[in-house]
């Protein structure tokens, strides 16, 4: 009897690089698998990636805290402009790949004009669409993978945000043809957050008949970012009265677990929820350091209020059941604390309940941090871009929500504030820096649009990804509360990140603010 042996050699990264594992292939069933791993943002990225951003963000914008740093005509704003088959073309993104669109945000004004997706240097465009609106790719998605904003109008003003990942294996060029001449003046914004791969990774380029041959994967991933569900089975629980300044917590002591979810019930005692909720503070420490510390409203996404969100890994329901679905891992200990800050007595009930974790190289530990100032100076969004805002008291600033050192993921943040004008006070853009970088990887295009919406003011939403839980006014006087989960397009740092939120409104004023940032980090 002859035996055959078969070998399995590995391409790409190599074996011997992966450990015995083949190398892993980049295309869009495998990052919608990925996109609805809830485990997945506990390791760190493999194969790694860059997460970059285009936009039209100002272009006078060139030095931080220099002339033009807070320029604010943040539309029609392009890479180059191209002549191609006798039209003309202004290019949004051009990026060398491997690499993936994971993230297409988009508003307008008007919509007449054309929209073209060149993939690996072809002279023809795989996707084309007609219109400044990528609900007319032709892509027949659903709204959790491509999301119309709440104001949306097909024909006129507002847009929408993509999730369906864009695979390239080369190359990837995005270019906007205006309908005429007249519309050069009408807004067009834009954001494109896209990853780029190391040279030897093997990406599936998109088509529509790849397109076609996921739809079943596309359900099912639309289906689950609305509805997720971990039926876990509570391994740890206590139930308190806690009177001012007291506290509770839960020991964990088991190697190489992880908690799969937290879930906190505050009961009804007639009490002021808005306040509730902002007194009592969340403290998780993973193997004796503490890496958890947030109000439950802000930890949540909710904000100051309790009001209910319904978002990917976080869930408030009827201002009294909070619900985590974060996976936080760690080798040894666990600690969850609840301490009451407010000046009444309260009564509660935390629930969490945790599993095996493999705990290998790739594992990071999470992290959750609030941080709280009053009387921001919001300055107005005209000021001269030809000025310096160095020494200028009345020039805007660049509010710092996190400075993060060591290796770990950007997984997102909450912003609940306090606005004291009588007019929409966020005006300025969101800035990005990974690694130390002078000009940040995201320059966005004002605060709105990074929480997936345009055309501030905004009204409440729920998308699995964005979400804003309270407007108290049309106006965005008082309390308002945004929050956005990164998973496709979670950020990755090698040595440090930072993530800054410049202060300009319409008229110039003072928020107070509520700034909590979720990521991971390497032990």
């Amino acid at each position: 009897m002859k035996i055959k042996i078969v070998l399995l050699i590995c391409t790409g990264l190599g074996v011997f690089a992966r450990l015995g594992h083949c190398q892993h292939v980049v295309n869009m069933a495998n990052l919608l698998k990925e996109m609805r791993d809830f485990e997945q943002v506990a390791r760190f990225p493999e194969p790694i990636y860059t997460l970059k951003q285009a936009s039209s963000y100002d272009r006078r914008s060139t030095l931080r805290n220099g002339a033009g740093w807070f320029a604010n005509s943040d539309f029609n704003q392009f890479i180059r402009r191209e002549e191609q088959d006798g039209r003309v073309e202004h290019v949004m993104m051009d990026a060398e790949g491997p690499g993936a669109i994971v993230r297409f945000w988009l508003t307008c004004l008007e919509k007449p004009g054309t929209m073209r997706f060149y993939f690996d240097h072809e002279k023809e465009p795989t996707i084309t669409v007609p219109g400044f609106d990528l609900l007319k790719a032709g892509l027949d998605l659903g709204p959790a993978l491509l999301n119309p904003h709440t104001n949306y109008d097909p024909k006129g003003k507002g847009g929408n945000t993509l999730y369906l990942p864009l695979v390239y294996n080369k190359h990837c060029k995005v270019t906007w043809e205006f309908a005429d001449s007249a519309d050069l003046k009408k807004p067009h914004y834009y954001q494109i957050n896209y990853r780029t791969y190391p040279k030897d990774t093997k990406a599936e380029t998109f088509s529509f008949e790849q397109l076609e041959q996921v739809k079943d994967e596309i359900k099912d991933t639309e289906n689950i970012l609305w509805h997720p569900s971990v039926n876990r089975a509570v391994t740890d629980s206590i139930a308190r009265r806690l009177n001012p300044s007291e506290e509770c917590m839960v020991e964990l002591r088991d190697a190489n677990q992880a908690i799969r979810l937290l879930q906190v019930q505050l009961a009804d005692l007639n009490r002021d929820k808005e306040v509730l909720w902002r007194k009592v503070t969340l403290k998780i420490s993973f193997d004796n350091r503490e890496t958890v510390s947030c109000p439950l409203g802000d930890f949540i996404g909710s904000g100051y209020g309790g009001n209910d969100i319904a978002s990917w890994y976080r869930a408030l329901a009827d201002k009294k059941t909070l619900t985590s679905h974060w996976v936080m891992p760690f080798r040894e200990s666990a600690v969850v604390r609840l301490i009451n800050n407010n000046d009444f007595p309260i009564e509660l009930t935390l629930s969490i309940a945790t599993d095996r974790f493999e705990w290998d190289k790739r594992a990071m530990y999470f992290h959750a941090f609030t941080k709280m100032e009053e009387q921001v100076w919001d300055a107005k969004w005209d000021y001269d871009p030809k000025k310096s805002p160095k020494g200028d008291a009345r020039a805007p600033i660049d509010w710092n929500f996190i400075e993060v050192k060591g290796e770990g993921v950007y997984m997102g943040n909450t912003l609940a504030t306090l606005n004291h004008m009588n007019s929409w006070y966020g005006e300025g853009d969101a800035k990005a820096y990974v690694d130390g970088e002078d000009f940040p990887s995201e320059f966005g295009t004002g605060l709105e649009d990074y929480y997936n919406t345009s055309w501030a003011p905004v009204i409440i939403y729920q998308t699995p990804f964005a979400n804003a839980t309270r407007a108290d006014h049309t106006s965005s006087t008082g309390h308002n509360t945004f929050t956005r989960t990164r998973i496709l397009d979670a950020i990755p740092f090698k040595k440090s990140f930072s993530y800054d939120m410049e202060m300009l409104s319409w008229d110039g004023g003072y928020v107070d603010i509520a700034a909590t940032t979720y990521w991971y980090a390497k032990p």
